[in-house]
């Protein structure tokens, strides 16, 4: 081992400060450690004596409300302690709908639903994690939703989605993903598919209702609705159609002033428009990194992170499987059949012939028995990435995380590829 690699520094930690770090460097390594004291990491306790390993991509910041000395092993690409954190005001937030929860108990009425929106790069998802975990701190069982299809926090990008979750996030892989409730988008932009992005919206918010109803913990407990970063225009207008189908009663606008005051002014009176201000630890991404965050999204979900997943590799026969997309070019109005309009088209269940146009492409397997049902507003029960196309024969490879047979022949394509090179 090289000197600089060994690279051991402590820090010792004033309360309410933390230490941020990011390691952007390929098969680096970095090792946390707490050494005395008490602190977290968005919202999840650390262990004292533990060692917690990051890899290339982690971007993390280690907080204390009342002190601590912890320990790196490894070069960062860029490590300070700041004392500038919006951590208090998060915290009051936490607080407010504690209190919510707790008048939602009394009165068997729903928890708060709270939908946190801002551009993109400013902390939403980091807020969602940390009010999720100091719910389930508190023993509640909130539904954390997921409609930032850019990126794909409950499955993987390209989808939208919904998870009970019932304890609190592992420090290096997130929330545990046991029984995700996913619908296939197919897209990384909203706006690839407005109409099909809003449909799937508003199917996810009955779901999710229904879910609410049926257990007592979750219905106390509320939402955590985290959204995509493109707030404008039509953006917007998917903002106000998310917020309107999941009866959102609590909007947090992060760092932005200009999208805080068109929600006072168009959400209904009910609904607390609140303002934060971004942690100063957040950093911008480049659509670099935004494309290397999404591969290696799609990587963990068939290969895993830190403890290694074997997917299997098969082939299926043309004949075996249904592959379909959602949404046909839009035709113009003079060549529609009577009654139809031209959006409806943006939804339709279109088949696709399978060929060369499947090569690395993410197939979503729907839940749905036969193209008659209602496909499009079913749930998936996972992916497989095309990896070969063998037009002679009529076959393509498939990676998928079980063995052959494919739970079901209804396959869904999705416009994101993955280029597996393990």
């Amino acid at each position: 081992m090289t000197e600089e690699k060994a690279q051991v520094r402590e820090f010792k930690l004033d309360p309410d400060s933390e230490l941020r770090f990011e390691l952007e460097t390929k098969n680096g390594k970095v090792t946390l450690e707490l050494k005395s004291g008490l602190a977290e990491v968005f919202g999840t306790e650390l262990v004292k004596g533990k060692k917690y390993e990051f890899t290339c991509g982690a971007k993390v910041a280690v907080f204390t409300w009342q002190g601590c000395m912890v320990e790196l092993t490894g070069k960062t690409d860029g490590s300070y302690v700041s004392k500038e954190t919006p951590m208090s005001i998060y915290l009051n937030c936490h607080a407010a709908m504690e209190k919510m929860r707790e008048v939602a108990d009394k009165e068997d009425k729903i928890g708060p639903i709270v939908m946190i929106v801002g551009p993109s790069d400013v902390g939403k998802s980091t807020l969602c994690r940390l009010l999720l975990n100091y719910a389930v701190r508190m023993g509640r069982r909130p539904i954390f939703v997921d409609l930032d299809v850019a990126q794909g926090h409950i499955a993987i990008p390209g989808t939208m989605g919904a998870l009970l979750v019932e304890r609190p996030s592992n420090i290096v892989d997130g929330f545990s993903q046991q029984a995700p409730l996913v619908f296939h988008f197919g897209h990384k932009d909203p706006n690839d598919n407005s109409m099909l992005y809003n449909l799937l919206v508003t199917r996810l918010a009955q779901v999710c209702s229904d879910r609410l109803q049926a257990n007592k913990k979750a219905k106390v407990s509320g939402l955590i609705i985290n959204t995509c970063g493109w707030i404008k225009a039509g953006g917007y207008k998917m903002l106000t159609h998310a917020a309107r189908a999941f009866e959102v009663d609590t909007i947090l606008v992060l760092d932005q002033e200009r999208l805080y005051n068109e929600l006072v002014r168009d959400m209904p009176n009910f609904v607390k428009v609140v303002h934060l201000p971004k942690s100063g630890g957040v950093v911008e991404r480049t659509q670099t990194q935004r494309c290397e965050s999404r591969d290696q999204s799609i990587r963990e979900y068939f290969y895993g992170s830190r403890t290694p997943l074997y997917p299997h590799s098969f082939e299926v026969k043309w004949s075996e499987a249904k592959v379909f997309k959602i949404g046909a070019p839009p035709l113009p109005s003079s060549c529609m059949p009577l009654g139809m309009r031209a959006e409806d088209n943006l939804t339709k269940l279109v088949a696709v012939t399978p060929g060369a146009n499947l090569l690395h492409h993410l197939l979503s397997v729907s839940f749905a028995d036969s193209p008659e049902d209602d496909v499009v507003r079913t749930n998936v029960l996972g992916f497989v990435c095309v990896t070969n196309v063998d037009a002679e024969r009529q076959t393509f490879t498939i990676l998928s995380p079980q063995p052959r047979p494919l739970p079901n022949d209804i396959l869904l394509l999705s416009e994101i590829q993955f280029m597996d090179t393990h």
